[in-house]
């Protein structure tokens, strides 16, 4: 195991033992038999220490989110994306809360990859008609939301004992957000706008030079916000 890999361990285990997610870099140093200068020369500072050991820690939780195969329904699919969620902070409490640190004052590469694939879930939504708001101002209210929960949850279990709630606020979010299967047909501007937006992104017409695609868009995303 080289230095990198020894700091991270032993960050990783103390992060597990730490009752309020905090970890000292001298003791990260202590554990992993290790000087201050080569932590420092590894990771920058205390910061960069600790968005390394939240991206080792998200690995395994993204890399089952790369891999999931899209279902015919994206609605269930972004549900589903919200229980995993859930299911990840809980079951990983002190990486969870370290991810939304103030201490982190760059976001770890995980936050911007989990930000990433919702916003390719709410894409499929709105290409199939489903979304009644562009899929950027989706990502942020169901991400918003979804962390929000999770962090309510790890922080005050004594004010949601209810194991109901996540579901609760996950369907008025997500309900909100979105139409049934069988109203999509019957889409408005703003609506048949984001929806168009979304195709085109994922498939670019070859007419078009990239100039005029991004006019396009620019386009189409004014008239999706209505």
């Amino acid at each position: 195991m080289d230095a990198r890999e020894k700091i991270l361990e032993a960050a990783a285990e103390l992060l597990a033992e730490a009752p309020a997610a905090e970890v000292s870099t001298r003791a990260v140093c202590e554990a992993a038999g290790v000087g201050a200068p080569m932590l420092y020369r590894l990771f920058g500072d205390k910061a960069g220490l600790l968005a390394a050991v939240v991206d080792r820690g998200f690995e395994q939780y993204l890399a089952s989110k790369r891999a999931a195969r899209p279902g015919d329904d994206p609605v269930a699919d972004l549900r589903s994306g919200w229980d995993n969620h859930m299911r990840f902070a809980l079951d990983h409490p002190h990486h969870y809360r370290l991810m939304y640190s103030p201490e982190l004052t760059v976001p770890p590469a995980a936050a911007r990859e989990a930000h990433a694939l919702l916003h390719a879930i709410l894409e499929r939504c709105a290409a199939a008609g489903r979304l009644t708001v562009p899929p950027a101002v989706a990502t942020q209210v169901i991400m918003s939301a979804n962390v929000g929960a999770a962090l309510s949850m790890l922080t005050r279990p004594e004010q949601y004992p209810d194991p109901g709630f996540s579901t609760r606020l996950r369907d008025a979010v997500i309900d909100s957000l979105t139409r049934p299967a069988a109203l999509a047909p019957q889409d408005g501007v703003p609506v048949a706008a984001a929806t168009l937006a979304a195709r085109l992104r994922a498939a670019p017409p070859a007419e078009f030079t990239a100039a005029e695609s991004g006019l396009l868009q620019q386009w189409l995303d004014t008239l999706a916000e209505g």
